[in-house]
This record gives structure tokens, C-alpha cells and sequence, in this order.
């Protein structure tokens, strides 16, 4: 089980005099402490003496290594919802002095490692916090006893809905040993907390970066990508070994290398289900025949009216996030794309109050957005000769900026992408152009016209890029109606073709009575307690005259 490729967020290493030190921090308490470094020990055949209070002394030949903890203060909560009281938070202080043999520096290199998952991990009050935000998952995670005989391929974004998500599927008959996550490899907030907690609950977890199916990775991360595709195929194989099914949840990640093909074997899938439409646009183009069902969770109703409200909520409240200084109201602003997300975000900023243009290269979405009010062009040249945007807004999915366009720029201009390849012409590093790295912000191109723009993020999805994205409760009902899909799929597996389908999606959501139930408990509004009874007899009745 590899980590994803996520900076350590919580360690300091070193070597000083000769002697090796580290810096832990992390949520955990004395006993974890304790508990995460006898683990560890246990077996190594080394003198341990234990201080209480996380604080421990163990010899390893000549080697003495220390263990030394102290309370940290809060610094609020590392959860969307906070957690009352909030779970502790360590320093942990360890140092080796004395020779360090192969065997010593092996053993301190695991006990650093335990101790940096461990303080990465969410504790089981933090977990709660995640569970309880997603009633309407747990609503429909009640057992499904085909599920039992079923191994998980998830693929998706390091968040906490994925937490809750896999949560469900395994009170719904997956067992945890079979789950296998994948994350997407989007600079998400807390990532490598996510990671931590898959490993510490018995997944696998890795990264199939979106780099990588696109076609743009660099040779490193294409060598990284083969090795982990060997390892999901090796897992794959092995639970036909064992006599279960392969479900993938994805967005056309695996799909879309032919995991699905006919001529894969012992390493083919059984089903999926698919969660984007870049995915389905990938599993059009996979190599082979495909030769397994695919329910299409990306463009069914759930998804369409639901889930993208949620999504342009996130995009727009990154975007302001991120560019705390700037002045929306009253500005201009290009939008790239009057899809299902664009023309949301599009309306979103124009109750901002900002003065929005729109570009889209399909007629029957320029006269959308004009008779909605819009400004409409069929192309980014002539939206940018019109305007002067101080931001630009991509939301097509494909090349929305060209090497043509780039003159057209205001100097100044920002850059927002909320699909990977929109601004893909800045992102995978157009030569000739001066970059310049602002931390936490993007990166600002020096243009041939001497101005500058600035790319928000890392050239992904904004709303993903160092944020949550999308809170739990916002996605409840759409993880709750993949749960519902995952569930038909693998019930009746038998029966569906190879292929792609939408209506059985829709069809299972319906008669799951979702939408009810997201109307229920999320929007018809508290219930007010039954009027107490008037009084009985004389005094009741006299009051009742008296009104």
C-alpha cells in the first residue's frame, strides 16, 4: 500500500550531531502515542521503558531512542463540522542517539511513520461528525446481501463525503478488506488525512492521477500510474480468486485503460459506475469492446438537478475565497461554457453582481444565455475583444484558451478552471512564458504582450484545489443516490448488458423515494409540535367564548 504523492503536513526530519530527530505532530492522544510506538516495538526485541504520558525510552543494541510528547494548542477544527470537545492535538518529539545500525534505523523509521499516519488519521469522534452529516447516506446503506459476494474499486476525490460514501458501502455488505480507494490527485485540503484513515480502516488507497489518463503526465508519473494499475489489477484477480465480483465506482479513470474490455481477463471488472461525464466521455475512446454494464450516474436526474447546484456553489465560493482582495461587484467576467455547471456559475456571479459575459460554441446555448440575459459569443476571441474581463471563467471540459487567445488578455486576468483542461494550454507549461509561483493562489504568466495572468490553483478543478469542495450535507443526496445505483447494479447484474445506461439510474433513485426523502430532510422545514388540547369543561369553554 503506497501514499499518495501529498506533502507531509505534520513532520519535521533530521540528523543533528549524528544523532536522528523528528517532529510529529498530529490529533492523538498520550495512549495513541503510547499504543502507535509499542506496535512498532513489540517484537524488535527492544528494552522498553515506558514513562506514561506518551513518553517512552527504548534501547536497540547500542541505540537509545526517546519519545517525548506535549499538548499542542487547538487551532479549530480539521473537519467541516466542528467537533465539541475537540479531539487533542500532539507534539511528539523523537531522537536516536548512540550507533545507528540497519536495524536501528529501520525500527525509527517505522515508529515515525506509524506515529505520522496515526496523527494524520481522524479520530472516531471526527468520523461521527462525517456520518451524521450524511443522514440521507445512511438512510440507504441498510443491508443489500448481494453486496456481500462484491469487491470495491473506488475512484474519486480525497474529501469527506468519499469517507462517508465508503462508510455506507460497507454497512450495505462490502467488507472493508475489499474496498480498494483511488484518489484522483487533486490537491484536496485534507488529502493526506483521507489517505490515512483508508489505511487505518483496512483499505488500500493510492493516486491514478487525472494527469495520467489525460494524457498529459510526465514520464515519472506515467511509471508511478503503471505500477498502481498493477496493483488494482492484481486486486481485481485476486477477488475473482476468491470468488467475488469487481464493482468500480469511477469517473472513466479505469474504464477508460479497458478495465472493462473483454480481453482483460482475470483483470477485467464485472461492473461500474460511472460518475462524470469526462468519464463517459473516456470510456467511448477506452481500448477494446467494452464488455461490462455501466450505469450512468453522471448525467441522470440526480446529478443534473442536485448535484451541479452544489458543485457551482463550491466553484464560486472557492473562487472568492481564494481572491480575498479582489472587487466582483460591478465587474466584468467571461464564462467559458453555458453547460450544466457554466450556466450555473454563471448565474451565481451575476447575483454577485459582477457584469458576465458568456462564450459556448453551440448555437442553441448562446441563444440560451442571451434570451437569459447574457452576453453571448461563439468564441473566447470575440468575448475577450468585447470585454475586458478582469477574471475568466472556464467551464467546458476541453481547450477553452487558445495559443490565439492569449494576446487578447487583460493584464491582470485571472484565470479560473473548473474542469482540468480548460486552461490545460497554461497548465502543462506553454514554453516561452515566464512563470512565477504565488503560493496557495496559482501561478502567474508573463504574456507575450508583457502583461500577466494569473492561473488560480494548480490548473484542476478550482474547487478542489486546497478546499473541501463541496460540503457534506451538499452532497449527501448524491452519494446516497450512488449508493441506490451501486446497490441495482449489483443485484441485478446478470441482467443488465454490456454498456452504458441511464434509465435504470433514474428508475432506482424513483423508486427509492430519494427526492422525497431529500425534500424531507432538507427542506420542508422543522414540524411544529400539535396545538395542546383546549381544557375541558366550564373554564375551557369560557375561554374558548371569550376569543
Amino acid at each position: 500500500m503506497s501514499v499518495p504523492a501529498t506533502e507531509p503536513v505534520a513532520a519535521v526530519t533530521g540528523v543533528r550531531g549524528g544523532d536522528l530527530f523528528e517532529v510529529v505532530d498530529g490529533r492523538m492522544s498520550d495512549a495513541e502515542v503510547g499504543r502507535a510506538v509499542w506496535a512498532v516495538l513489540r517484537g524488535t526485541g527492544a528494552d522498553v521503558e515506558d514513562r506514561g504520558s506518551g513518553n517512552i525510552t527504548a534501547r536497540i543494541g547500542g541505540l537509545r531512542l526517546d519519545v517525548r510528547t506535549r499538548p499542542l494548542a487547538d487551532t479549530g477544527p480539521d473537519t467541516l463540522d466542528p467537533v465539541v470537545p475537540s479531539p487533542e492535538r500532539r507534539r511528539v518529539l523523537l531522537t536516536a542517539s548512540g550507533p545507528v545500525s540497519e536495524e536501528a534505523r529501520s525500527v525509527f523509521d517505522r515508529v515515525v511513520r506509524t506515529l505520522v499516519r496515526k496523527g494524520r488519521c481522524y479520530t472516531d469522534a471526527e468520523i461521527d461528525s462525517i456520518v451524521r452529516a450524511m443522514p440521507l447516506v445512511a438512510r440507504y446503506s441498510g443491508p443489500e446481501p448481494a453486496l456481500s459476494d462484491w469487491a470495491l474499486v473506488f475512484r474519486d476525490h480525497y474529501v469527506e463525503n468519499s469517507i462517508g460514501f465508503l462508510l455506507g458501502m460497507e454497512r450495505a455488505g462490502i467488507d472493508r478488506d475489499w474496498i480498494f480507494a483511488l484518489s484522483k490527485g487533486d490537491r484536496t485540503l485534507h488529502r493526506d488525512r483521507v489517505h490515512a484513515w483508508f489505511l487505518e480502516r483496512g483499505y488500500r488507497s493510492d493516486v491514478l492521477d487525472n494527469s495520467v489518463i489525460n494524457g498529459t503526465a510526465d514520464e515519472a508519473a506515467r511509471a508511478r500510474a503503471l505500477g498502481v494499475s498493477e496493483r488494482v489489477d492484481e486486486f481485481i484477480r485476486r477477488a475473482h480468486e476468491a470468488g467475488r465480483k469487481v464493482l468500480v465506482v469511477d469517473d472513466g479513470g479505469l474504464l477508460a485503460q479497458g478495465s472493462g474490455a473483454r480481453d482483460r481477463g482475470a483483470a477485467r471488472i464485472d461492473a461500474a459506475v460511472e460518475l462524470t461525464v469526462s468519464g463517459l466521455k473516456r470510456i467511448a475512446e477506452a481500448p477494446g469492446e467494452l464488455a461490462v454494464p455501466v450505469l450512468n450516474v453522471a448525467r441522470s436526474r440526480l446529478k443534473t438537478m442536485l448535484g451541479y447546484n452544489e458543485i457551482a456553489d463550491s466553484c464560486v465560493r472557492r473562487l472568492r475565497a481564494i481572491l480575498p482582495g479582489e472587487k466582483f461587484i460591478g465587474r466584468r467576467v467571461l464564462v467559458l461554457g453555458f453547460g450544466t455547471l457554466g450556466a450555473r456559475v454563471a448565474h451565481l456571479l451575476r447575483s454577485l453582481g459582477c457584469r458576465v459575459g458568456v462564450v459556448d460554441t453551440d448555437v442553441l446555448a448562446l441563444i440560451t444565455a442571451a434570451e437569459h440575459g447574457f452576453e453571448a459569443f461563439p468564441t473566447a476571441a470575440e468575448g475577450l475583444s468585447a470585454h475586458t474581463p478582469f477574471l475568466v471563467v472556464g467551464d467546458t471540459g476541453e481547450l477553452a484558451l487558445t495559443g490565439e487567445d492569449l494576446p487578447l488578455l487583460p493584464d491582470g486576468v485571472h484565470l479560473a478552471g473548473f474542469a482540468t483542461k480548460d486552461f490545460s494550454l497554461l497548465s502543462e507549461g506553454l514554453s516561452g512564458l515566464e512563470a512565477t509561483t504565488v503560493p496557495s493562489v496559482g501561478v502567474r504568466y508573463t504574456l507575450p504582450s508583457g502583461g500577466t495572468a494569473t492561473l488560480l490553483g494548480d490548473g484542476r478543478s478550482l474547487n478542489l484545489f486546497e478546499y473541501e469542495g463541496i460540503p457534506n450535507r451538499g452532497y449527501d443526496a448524491y452519494r446516497a443516490g450512488t449508493l441506490i445505483a451501486a446497490k441495482e447494479l449489483c443485484r441485478n447484474a446478470d441482467a443488465f448488458t454490456p454498456g452504458v445506461h441511464l434509465d435504470p439510474v433514474d428508475r432506482a433513485i424513483d423508486d427509492a423515494g430519494l427526492f422525497s426523502a431529500y425534500y424531507e430532510e432538507y427542506l420542508a422545514g422543522p414540524r411544529r409540535p400539535p396545538a395542546a388540547p383546549a381544557p375541558s369543561g366550564p373554564a375551557g369553554a369560557a375561554g374558548a367564548a371569550g376569543r
